[in-house]
Order: structure tokens, then C-alpha cells, then sequence
């Protein structure tokens, strides 16, 4: 027997303890933890197998591929114990599972969440069926607006004092804005109509920068309602008003009109409805006094009329914008506006 024949006896021999130490040690693993151990030991860097592999080239050209061959023999033979050996513990640990883990296949499934519709939707929708039910028909007007409809068809020409009412977002076209309110819907609905009696309701988003508080936001939900036709009163205004805020909030509900100003309307007032968050006792919500405005009203001006296409010797009319977000904190008696933008599941699940 030739020296280089008994070297290459001798690496087969050393592969053959190699695999038997390797799958022995093997039987004894009991956890992952050990498993892992083990398989460092066998097949990691300096396992004796990878050893062997390292040390080809100090064989005999001739008995390179004979000793290639055996060892990865060996490797794959200890990398097939160790997946076996893998799929036995998990088998064993669904068993376990299985055996200390009751099911009850009788028990009813967990239904899917669904989704709903967000506080505001449902009042604006509230708002726009009862307003409906009154004999007024929905417009939509586009939320970006010129200067001009926003403010000078409305008699706010520029560089008038009552600009400052409205905190405005300027667009970065010149003389595009964010609208500050619904009223330039007048002029669109007037418009179209014009010159027959028009009686209609605008909801949309409004847009102003103020100072946000438990009662203010930089973006609300409004709706406008304006009537324009013969014969039209500030009684009829207020019947119809009031009209609404009973079919919203009860028969016994207690509302107030109170003298304000608007450059659009003529005479101008706000109305006001008891606070049902604290009962008329004074709350952050009202300021302390008791009641909460929902809107702000008031007669026609004779340039808003005629601006829209009415000749206001024949024609009188009146309008109102109303807060969706005011009118759902009453009905549901929430106590910060801010709670209709954050977002927080625990607020939303309970409408």
C-alpha cells in the first residue's frame, strides 16, 4: 500500500468519526437553543468538516476529488439529520400545543370590522335631508375660489375693514383662494337661476387661519341656505330657522337671535342654540355662556341680489350658513370640536 493511498484511507476513516460524532451529538439536542449549538459545531466555520475542505489542497492532485467527494458527503448527510431533526421538535411542539391548548369548534367566528360613516358625514347628511324635507334643493360649488366670489360679489370689496373677518388661505395663482366660507355658492346657484325664485342649500368644506380651540378649526364642514324670491321676509327667515333647529334638536329646544353683522346681508343676525354639553351652565365649548352659536344669518344685501342676477326692487331674500361640526357636538354633546380630526378609533367607534 502506497503512502498516498493510505493518507486518502485515512481522510475516509476521519469522515466516517467526523459524521458519527456529529450525528450522535445530534440526539442529544432538546431545545432550539442546544440545536443551534450544534449546528455551529457541525457546520459552522470551524467545524471539523469544513476543515477537512480547507485542507484540499495539501492532498495529492489525484486525491482531490475522492476526498471533495466524501466530504461533501458528510456535510450533506449532517445537514439532512439537522432539517430532521428541525421538523421533529416542531412536530413535537404543535403537539404539546395541541394537547394542553382546548378548542372549541363550536364557537361562533369573530366577524370582520366594518367600516361606518364619520360623525360629520352622518350630521351633514342629517342637515341636508331635514333642509330637503323643507322644500330646499342641494348645490355643490367648488371649494378653490376666486377673489372676486369669495369676497367682492359678496360686497367685501378689497381693502375693506371686514376682510379681516375671514383669516384666509391665498392660493398661489393671484387672486385664487381657499373659500373662507359657502356664501360664494350664492352667486353660482343665483346665477343659474336667475331669474326665477331660487331656494337652495350649499354644503361644503370651508377653509379659514385661525387660532384653533376647543371650538374653532382651520377647516369645518358648512352649509348654506338661501331663499330668494317675492315677497320674502326676515319672519320667513326666522320660521324657517327655527323650523329646522326643532326638527334637529327637538321640539323643546331653545334658540336665540341675536343682532350681528355680515357684509352680504341686511339686517344681519346669529343664532344661538342652548348648550346641551353642559345644560346652559357654561363650558369651554360655549365660552361660558351658556349657548352655542350655529349660524350666522340675515336678509340679503341689494348688491349680493343684484350681483347674482335679481333686480332687488322686485326680488327679496334671505340666507344662513350653519356649522356641521357646531350642530354635532350639540347633538351628541362632544366637548372639543378638534375630536372630529384626530382620528382616534376610540372617538370614531362610537357612532
Amino acid at each position: 500500500m502506497t503512502d498516498q493511498q493510505l493518507s486518502l484511507q485515512q481522510v475516509e476513516s476521519m469522515l466516517q468519526e467526523i459524521q458519527q460524532q456529529g450525528l450522535n451529538g445530534l440526539q442529544t439536542v432538546v431545545d432550539e437553543a442546544t440545536l443551534q449549538e450544534w449546528r455551529i459545531a457541525s457546520l459552522g466555520r470551524n467545524a471539523p468538516i469544513m476543515g477537512v475542505l480547507r485542507d484540499m489542497p495539501k492532498y495529492a492532485p489525484e486525491a482531490r476529488p475522492q476526498v471533495g467527494k466524501l466530504a461533501n458527503q458528510v456535510k450533506q448527510a449532517l445537514e439532512a439529520a439537522l432539517e430532521e431533526r428541525q421538523q421533529a421538535m416542531k412536530a413535537s411542539a404543535l403537539e404539546r400545543t395541541l394537547n394542553t391548548e382546548r378548542l372549541d369548534v363550536t364557537l361562533p367566528g369573530r366577524l370582520p370590522l366594518q367600516g361606518r360613516l364619520h360623525p360629520t358625514t352622518q350630521t351633514l347628511r342629517e342637515i341636508i335631508r331635514t333642509l330637503s324635507e323643507m322644500g330646499f334643493q342641494t348645490y355643490r360649488s367648488r371649494e378653490v375660489e376666486s377673489d372676486e366670489y369669495n369676497f367682492e360679489l359678496l360686497n367685501i370689496p378689497a381693502h375693506h375693514p371686514a376682510r379681516d373677518m375671514w383669516d384666509t388661505f391665498f392660493g398661489t395663482n393671484p387672486g385664487m383662494v381657499l373659500r373662507t366660507h359657502t356664501s360664494p355658492g350664492q352667486i353660482h346657484a343665483m346665477h343659474q337661476y336667475a331669474p326665477e325664485p331660487v331656494r337652495v342649500l350649499l354644503p361644503g368644506m370651508c377653509f379659514r387661519y385661525e387660532q384653533i380651540s376647543a371650538r374653532s378649526e382651520i377647516q369645518f364642514n358648512q352649509v348654506e341656505l338661501i331663499a330668494v324670491g317675492y315677497d320674502i321676509s326676515f319672519g320667513d327667515m326666522k320660521g324657517t330657522l327655527q323650523d329646522f333647529a326643532r326638527r334637529m334638536f327637538g321640539e323643546n329646544v331653545h334658540t336665540r337671535l341675536r343682532p350681528s353683522y355680515f357684509p352680504f346681508t341686511e339686517p344681519s343676525a346669529e343664532m344661538d342654540v342652548e348648550c346641551f354639553v353642559c345644560g346652559g351652565k357654561g363650558c369651554p365649548v360655549c365660552k361660558g355662556s351658556g349657548w352655542l352659536e350655529i349660524l350666522g344669518c340675515g336678509m340679503m344685501h341689494p348688491t349680493v341680489l343684484k350681483n347674482g342676477g335679481y333686480d332687488p326692487n322686485k326680488f327679496r331674500g334671505f340666507a344662513a350658513g350653519m356649522g356641521v361640526e357646531r350642530i354635532a357636538m350639540l347633538k351628541h354633546r362632544i366637548d372639543d370640536i378638534r375630536n372630529f380630526w384626530a382620528n382616534d378609533v376610540r372617538f370614531l367607534e362610537q357612532f
